[in-house]
């Protein structure tokens, strides 16, 4: 099966596009908190046992949910609006705020729960968690063994849930315009969903009533043993 049928044989240039995930409602997020002092920034950590002097290396770290508000409650900050930012922009923002208390903070933010689903005739269906927070549907697709020979390319269905909102988006895995589409790029918690192509459809409503035929043949041949005893 061939995908992005219409590329020519010949070099060409995309522009690649640009892509980073925002927090959303009910994303889990790893913030880690450093300075130069790194007992001026324990506080602004959050570890599942309380810490004693510098002892944070076998300490586990805790993840912030974010609630039905798009907020987190940030140690010494307090209540702080996450959602719909980036984690790149977010961990700028932080590093500002936080200089007024440390020298040279560094934070690092990631989501911990990035995840992407794939339904449907692909060999591997499953959800697959993904550490880099960028994966594209070719790579998501490839996670799942690639699609199968009954799966329809040309209409791959993408299920995003966005700001409250569930999107349903049409794919087109035959088409070289997919590479600049909004929705290359996965948003974590997207579903891919691969279709049966109507030879894999029709063999199964013939499979089911080649079941009801056999079923009843049977139950023919028993009234007939019976009656003829």
């Amino acid at each position: 099966m061939v995908y992005f049928q219409d590329i020519e044989g010949v070099e060409t240039n995309e522009t690649v596009v640009n892509y980073e995930p925002k927090i959303q409602v009910g994303d889990l997020l790893s913030i880690n908190v450093s300075a130069i002092d790194g007992e001026a920034a324990m506080p602004f950590n959050l570890y599942e046992t309380p810490m004693i002097g510098s002892a944070v290396s076998n300490a586990k770290p805790l993840t912030y949910l974010v609630n039905s508000d798009g907020e987190i409650n940030f140690p010494v900050l307090g209540t702080m609006k996450v959602a719909g930012l980036s984690t790149k922009i977010l961990a700028a923002d932080l590093t500002k705020t936080l200089a007024a208390y440390l020298k040279s903070p560094i934070v690092n933010i990631r989501l911990t729960n990035f995840k992407v689903t794939v339904l449907g005739e692909v060999k591997v269906p499953g959800s697959y968690t993904i550490s880099n927070e960028r994966i594209s549907i070719i790579e998501a697709i490839g996670l799942a063994g690639d699609l199968t020979i009954q799966g329809r390319r040309s209409t791959v269905l993408l299920i995003r849930e966005q700001e409250g909102e569930r999107k349903f988006v049409t794919i087109d895995l035959t088409n070289k315009k997919l590479f600049n589409s909004p929705y290359f790029y996965l948003a974590q918690n997207d579903v891919i969903y691969i279709e049966p192509n109507k030879t894999k459809l029709n063999s199964s409503v013939v499979g089911s009533n080649t079941g009801v035929i056999l079923s009843s043949v049977s139950i023919l041949i028993t009234l007939i043993t019976l009656l003829t005893r």
